[in-house]
């Protein structure tokens, strides 16, 4: 991404879109039971409550009643009626883990098949995104949490915590195309959740190859454990690599929420919370993903940065867009252009 001398002055900036992740699929019940929902109608209201705190991006998981993670689609599907029934303008985006979190104790904790993820793009009613992952990949969730960040829940006891520290995400060459085929012929925007460069590297070759012909909505996940850390230098370098074109979040685990969501709001880039990502505000003090979000929304303001509604959002995200072919998607999203045969030099943008 360029940034030209006006470019941190709020006026100039996209409003600013909120992600928050309420679900929390690695948590158990007991771990922050007032701000875990579990029953249906409570899943639905947490929806409700984060979209009038100023959240217009909804990360869904669900839960079963008793607590654990449901890798149950048609439980996707009943929430995901709900929500947009009650928030209809919300953009409602789907972990594409369907839910991480182990069958037991002493389980691991795993993404689920292959075919299983394959699925999300038969859910009905159909979600706005489902956030998609790009090459295999350790992911280490503890990797960056001290006993400061995890005292008081499930991942003091050593199997929970043994099995996040193990888990990967498994995202082959061939999953993610034919993945990406199904989201595209169902009519659901991917989401791309991107560790480092190098997978930002893969998703440009899979649109210079024709595999992805969309607007590019993607995150970086700098949660360590195999992402990248949450170092301004790593931050920017991918900022960097980023193409003009692009929407970027910027995501992180704990106390980083807040420092690199500022960051991210000062430059008019968009920023992500909730408790998935993070337990707290003030060290030692327990903040959910309602006051999270009313949190960057008080940042923002002082930033002068307006938060986008739900559809402005829509239209930042550039929601039910689809572009013709490769070439139209590199000169849509700010990439250079294909080399034709016998070009030498670099290929340059040219103007319409």
């Amino acid at each position: 991404m360029n940034f030209l001398d006006d470019s941190l002055l709020p006026e100039n900036q996209d409003k600013l879109v909120i992600t928050v992740a309420p679900y929390g699929p690695e948590w158990e019940p007991q771990d922050f039971p007032e701000d875990i929902p579990l029953t249906m109608a409570e899943q639905v209201q947490k929806a409700v409550d984060c979209y009038n705190a100023g959240a217009t991006v909804l990360h869904l998981h669900v839960r079963e009643l008793d607590g654990k993670g449901s890798k149950r689609l048609s439980k996707f599907n009943e929430l995901i009626a709900g929500v947009k029934a009650a928030v209809p303008d919300m953009i409602v985006q789907v972990g594409g883990s369907i839910s991480f979190s182990p069958e037991g104790e002493g389980a691991d904790a795993k993404w689920l098949s292959d075919d299983t993820r394959h699925m999300l793009a038969e859910l009905d009613p159909k979600p706005d995104q489902v956030t998609i992952a790009i090459n295999t990949n350790q992911m280490n969730i503890v990797e960056l949490m001290s006993g400061d960040d995890y005292a008081g829940t499930s991942f003091e006891r050593p199997a929970v915590y043994q099995a996040y520290r193990e888990m990967t995400v498994p995202a082959g060459p061939g999953w993610v195309e034919e993945h990406l085929k199904r989201l595209q012929a169902a009519g659901i925007q991917p989401h791309f959740q991107l560790a480092t460069v190098a997978q930002l590297e893969t998703v440009e070759r899979l649109i210079r190859r024709g595999a992805y012909t969309g607007p590019l909505n993607l995150t970086w996940v700098a949660i360590g454990g195999g992402f990248d850390g949450p170092s301004p230098y790593n931050m920017m370098e991918f900022i960097r690599r980023v193409p003009d074109g692009a929407c970027l979040t910027l995501e992180t685990i704990m106390r980083n929420v807040l420092p690199v969501n500022t960051m991210a709001m000062a430059m008019g880039l968009h920023a992500r919370c909730g408790i998935e990502d993070n337990l707290w505000g003030r060290k030692g003090e327990r903040m959910g993903s309602v006051k999270q979000i009313e949190q960057l929304v008080r940042v923002a303001r002082e930033l002068g940065r307006d938060v986008a509604s739900g559809q402005e959002a829509r239209a930042i995200y550039k929601i039910g867009t689809r572009y013709a072919n490769a070439d139209e998607t590199l000169a849509a999203l700010g990439y250079a252009p294909n080399r034709q045969p016998g070009q030498r030099g670099a290929p340059l943008r040219q103007a319409a």
